[in-house]
Protein backbone atom coordinates (compact mmCIF):
# COMPACT_ATOMS: atom_id res chain seq x y z
CA UNK A 1 0.00 0.00 0.00
CA UNK A 2 1.25 3.61 -0.91
CA UNK A 3 1.54 6.39 1.77
CA UNK A 4 -0.52 8.98 1.21
CA UNK A 5 0.37 12.24 0.30
CA UNK A 6 0.57 15.35 2.68
CA UNK A 7 1.69 18.73 1.89
CA UNK A 8 1.47 20.98 4.78
CA UNK A 9 1.89 24.01 2.58
CA UNK A 10 -1.50 23.69 1.08
CA UNK A 11 -3.90 26.51 1.83
CA UNK A 12 -7.72 25.59 3.09
CA UNK A 13 -10.75 27.69 1.53
CA UNK A 14 -12.21 29.61 4.46
CA UNK A 15 -15.34 28.94 5.60
CA UNK A 16 -19.15 30.69 4.99
CA UNK A 17 -19.94 32.49 8.28
CA UNK A 18 -22.99 30.78 10.01
CA UNK A 19 -26.17 32.84 8.63
CA UNK A 20 -27.56 35.30 11.26
CA UNK A 21 -31.10 34.54 12.23
CA UNK A 22 -32.08 37.86 11.10
CA UNK A 23 -30.82 36.43 7.40
CA UNK A 24 -32.43 33.36 7.58
CA UNK A 25 -35.19 32.20 5.30
CA UNK A 26 -34.13 35.21 3.41
CA UNK A 27 -31.95 34.59 -0.31
CA UNK A 28 -28.74 35.98 -0.75
CA UNK A 29 -27.79 37.32 -3.93
CA UNK A 30 -24.37 36.24 -5.56
CA UNK A 31 -21.43 38.40 -5.51
CA UNK A 32 -21.18 38.56 -8.73
CA UNK A 33 -24.43 39.32 -9.46
CA UNK A 34 -24.10 42.36 -7.01
CA UNK A 35 -21.05 43.98 -8.62
CA UNK A 36 -22.05 43.89 -12.47
CA UNK A 37 -22.99 46.51 -14.35
CA UNK A 38 -25.41 47.78 -16.25
CA UNK A 39 -24.94 48.28 -20.19
CA UNK A 40 -27.36 51.47 -18.95
CA UNK A 41 -25.10 54.69 -18.92
CA UNK A 42 -25.76 56.01 -14.98
CA UNK A 43 -28.35 58.85 -14.76
CA UNK A 44 -27.86 60.81 -12.15
CA UNK A 45 -30.95 63.14 -10.93
CA UNK A 46 -28.38 66.11 -9.47
CA UNK A 47 -26.64 66.39 -12.66
CA UNK A 48 -29.31 66.15 -15.59
CA UNK A 49 -29.79 68.31 -18.23
CA UNK A 50 -32.72 68.86 -20.69
CA UNK A 51 -31.43 67.66 -24.01
CA UNK A 52 -33.77 68.84 -27.38
CA UNK A 53 -34.49 65.74 -29.57
CA UNK A 54 -36.20 67.40 -32.62
CA UNK A 55 -37.16 65.70 -35.51
CA UNK A 56 -38.07 67.47 -38.91
CA UNK A 57 -41.44 65.03 -40.29
CA UNK A 58 -44.24 67.53 -41.48
CA UNK A 59 -46.64 63.96 -42.64
CA UNK A 60 -46.26 62.19 -39.29
CA UNK A 61 -49.05 61.16 -37.24
CA UNK A 62 -46.51 60.38 -33.85
CA UNK A 63 -42.96 60.07 -33.60
CA UNK A 64 -40.96 58.94 -30.70
CA UNK A 65 -37.76 58.43 -29.47
CA UNK A 66 -35.88 55.23 -28.04
CA UNK A 67 -32.63 54.95 -26.66
CA UNK A 68 -29.89 53.29 -24.35
CA UNK A 69 -31.01 56.21 -22.00
CA UNK A 70 -34.78 54.63 -21.87
CA UNK A 71 -34.05 51.00 -22.18
CA UNK A 72 -34.83 51.08 -26.31
CA UNK A 73 -38.72 51.68 -25.13
CA UNK A 74 -39.94 54.47 -27.56
CA UNK A 75 -43.47 54.54 -25.62
CA UNK A 76 -41.48 56.14 -22.84
CA UNK A 77 -40.53 59.59 -25.04
CA UNK A 78 -42.68 60.95 -27.13
CA UNK A 79 -42.16 63.83 -29.24
CA UNK A 80 -44.51 66.90 -29.32
CA UNK A 81 -46.03 68.56 -32.75
CA UNK A 82 -44.02 71.68 -32.93
CA UNK A 83 -45.21 73.08 -36.44
CA UNK A 84 -43.94 70.80 -39.27
CA UNK A 85 -41.47 69.22 -36.92
CA UNK A 86 -41.58 67.25 -33.66
CA UNK A 87 -39.29 68.03 -30.50
CA UNK A 88 -38.80 66.49 -26.93
CA UNK A 89 -36.76 67.59 -24.09
CA UNK A 90 -35.17 64.54 -22.40
CA UNK A 91 -32.94 65.40 -19.60
CA UNK A 92 -30.20 63.15 -19.33
CA UNK A 93 -27.14 62.63 -17.55
CA UNK A 94 -23.50 63.23 -18.99
CA UNK A 95 -22.22 60.36 -21.13
CA UNK A 96 -22.83 58.71 -24.52
CA UNK A 97 -26.03 58.01 -25.68
CA UNK A 98 -27.15 55.63 -28.74
CA UNK A 99 -30.70 56.16 -30.29
CA UNK A 100 -33.34 56.12 -32.99
CA UNK A 101 -36.58 58.08 -33.54
CA UNK A 102 -39.75 56.04 -34.41
CA UNK A 103 -42.24 57.71 -37.14
CA UNK A 104 -45.46 55.93 -37.45
CA UNK A 105 -43.96 53.06 -36.53
CA UNK A 106 -41.20 53.03 -38.47
CA UNK A 107 -37.32 52.94 -36.82
CA UNK A 108 -35.11 55.77 -38.44
CA UNK A 109 -31.97 56.90 -37.63
CA UNK A 110 -31.36 60.65 -36.94
CA UNK A 111 -30.83 62.54 -40.56
CA UNK A 112 -29.13 65.36 -38.40
CA UNK A 113 -27.03 63.39 -36.50
CA UNK A 114 -23.13 63.68 -36.73
CA UNK A 115 -22.02 60.16 -35.68
CA UNK A 116 -23.24 57.49 -35.99
CA UNK A 117 -22.50 53.66 -35.42
CA UNK A 118 -23.84 49.33 -36.90
CA UNK A 119 -26.45 48.08 -34.81
CA UNK A 120 -27.01 44.61 -35.02
CA UNK A 121 -30.20 44.87 -36.97
CA UNK A 122 -28.50 46.22 -40.16
CA UNK A 123 -28.85 49.73 -39.94
CA UNK A 124 -27.56 52.38 -38.12
CA UNK A 125 -28.08 54.14 -34.53
CA UNK A 126 -27.53 58.17 -33.75
CA UNK A 127 -25.14 58.87 -31.28
CA UNK A 128 -25.24 61.61 -28.93
CA UNK A 129 -22.72 62.68 -26.51
CA UNK A 130 -23.68 64.66 -23.39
Amino acid sequence: MQPRYSDTNTLTRPQPAPASKASAGRAERPQKEQKEKSREPRQKTGNQKPIQFSLHAPQAKSVQVAGNFNNWDPKKSRLERDGDGWKANIPLAPGRYEYRFVVDGEWITDPNCKETVRNDYGSTNAVLVV
